[in-house]
């Protein structure tokens, strides 16, 4: 679709259940996105599976390097490094792309991804777009290179894989914790086996500690672990004995099989930013068995519920199918981070709970305030009250209203202060769920008190830390 050449047709819009009746139409909402729109030039999207406001984006990395690749993923590109779990959806900010997965097939096990000119130096794969589908929750692509088809599909906070192999005796499924988009320096890793099915373990970057479960549906014939940065004969991938474990900074792990022709082997991936506990607790209550259809069917529905909040009628099919891609994104551009118990991780460094609502760890409002959070109000209003909460709580934790921000990084790096305008639109709009005497006062406070001064980019310490040295204390 040449989406430069659609002709501006009058569209009529109803937002279902706040005006009238429902859109009558023979082809569903869900069926008009294509999450391949805006993965091409600047629009810094991704084609993988999310659902919205989930913490899971399981979608495939191309090119971790420089601000084309912020998303991980540029339609151009030709190869592909493997499948990780975390993206930003539409920001410009180059970071995620936590928890690598990648199936392989070969003799030679490799433990790095190569170059895109020469993808035969690592594990990456060729690929073809005519082999690469993507619609709302779901997504697939079959690796030329090893002749392995890959299904992604996902919950709130865990991604399930599905990997068709063909026959050989060295498949292989790879786990790199070294893997980033961007490049800021990796922190402490770490993973180990707890048994021949599952592998835990927790990767620390700039953003905050992220913990994962991963299993398996076919025991291990094999495996072992490697270090990027300090390789020795215990935990090499070209020599035994293997490592049950690893800690390190650019760490990961591999599991062996033997495979028959199209054997299906399932990894599902349960992710916190609390504990391994809490990955494991959301794994179990999200993806419980081992039914991939039935995840990916969940996801589907779950999509088209919330798209035909708003039904349309007139213009083309084309325009349809940009309308209904733009609110799909809209509603992937905020995610959560509590766990399914509540949990969460504060800007204060400590472990919260969220009660009767979920936690909104990052504000990157300054792409946000204009629309999506007006829009919100109107689509998707149980989640407002939810995000002026999560607000509140980094406010209070952290001893100032926060702005631009993500995770507990704080940054001041646009002109303007952008929760104000966020705060007010949900409270004039009758959104009063929250502190209000409180977050009042916050705002007030830093429209007429001197704002603390800048984070230096070479300090390599938290925001809330450099702050509290300053004297802003969180509170109780």
């Amino acid at each position: 679709m040449n989406i430069n050449k659609l002709r501006l047709i009058p569209i009529t819009i109803t937002v279902l259940g706040l005006l009238t009746t429902a859109c009558e139409q023979s082809v569903e909402p869900v069926d008009y996105v294509d999450p391949f729109i805006g993965t091409d030039f600047f629009a810094h999207m991704f084609p993988g599976p999310g659902l919205p406001f989930g913490m899971v984006h399981l979608s495939p990395d191309v090119y971790t390097r420089g601000w084309t690749y912020a998303s991980g993923y540029q339609y151009a590109d030709n190869s592909i490094m493997g499948f990780s779990h975390t993206h930003y959806s539409g920001v410009g900010m180059v970071a995620k792309g936590d928890l690598l997965i990648m199936p392989t097939v070969g003799q030679k096990l490799q433990v790095t991804p190569g170059s895109r000119e020469n993808p035969d130096e690592g594990y990456r794969s060729r690929f073809d777009h005519a082999d690469e589908t993507a619609s709302p929750g779901y997504y697939s692509v079959h690796l030329n290179d090893y002749d392995i088809e890959v299904e992604l599909t996902v919950t709130k906070r865990a991604g399930m894989h599905r990997y068709t192999f063909p026959e050989s005796e060295d498949s292989h499924i790879l786990i790199d914790l070294g893997h980033i988009i961007g490049d800021a320096p990796s922190g402490k890793s770490h993973l180990e086996f707890v048994n021949n099915n599952a592998i835990e373990g927790y990767k620390l970057s700039q953003e905050a500690t992220l913990y994962f479960v991963a299993e398996f549906s076919k025991p291990f014939a094999a495996y072992g672990t490697w270090d990027g940065n300090y390789k020795t004969p215990e935990s090499s991938a070209s020599l035994f004995p293997y490592k049950s474990a690893e800690s390190g900074s650019n760490i990961g792990a591999f599991v062996n099989y033997r495979t028959s022709s199209n054997e299906t082997i399932l990894v599902k991936v349960g992710l916190s930013y609390v504990s391994v506990e809490g990955a494991r607790n959301n794994l179990e209550a999200e993806i419980p068995a081992w039914n991939f259809d039935r995840v990916r069917s969940d996801a589907k529905n779950i999509w088209n519920r919330e798209l035909q909040k708003i039904g349309i009628s007139g213009g083309t099919e084309d325009q349809k199918q940009v309308f209904y891609t733009a609110l799909y994104h809209s509603l992937m551009a905020q995610v959560i981070s509590s766990d399914v118990d509540g949990k969460y991780f504060g800007m204060d460094g400590k472990i919260h709970v969220a009660e009767d609502y979920e936690f909104f760890p990052s504000f990157l409002c300054w792409d946000t305030y204009r629309s999506e959070h007006p829009l919100m109000t109107l689509v998707e209003p149980e989640h407002v009250n939810d995000m002026i909460k999560s607000i509140v709580s980094k406010t209070k934790h952290y001893g100032w209203l926060p702005a631009q921000h993500h995770r507990n990084v704080f940054g001041q790096g646009m002109v303007g202060d952008h929760l104000v305008p966020i705060i007010v639109d949900a409270y004039m709009k009758g959104f009063r769920d929250y502190d209000v005497e409180f977050i009042y006062e916050a705002m007030r406070e830093k429209a007429t008190q001197l704002p603390p001064p800048p984070l230096p980019e070479s300090a390599g310490r938290s925001g809330l830390q450099y702050y509290m040295e300053l004297g802003y204390a969180p509170v109780d």
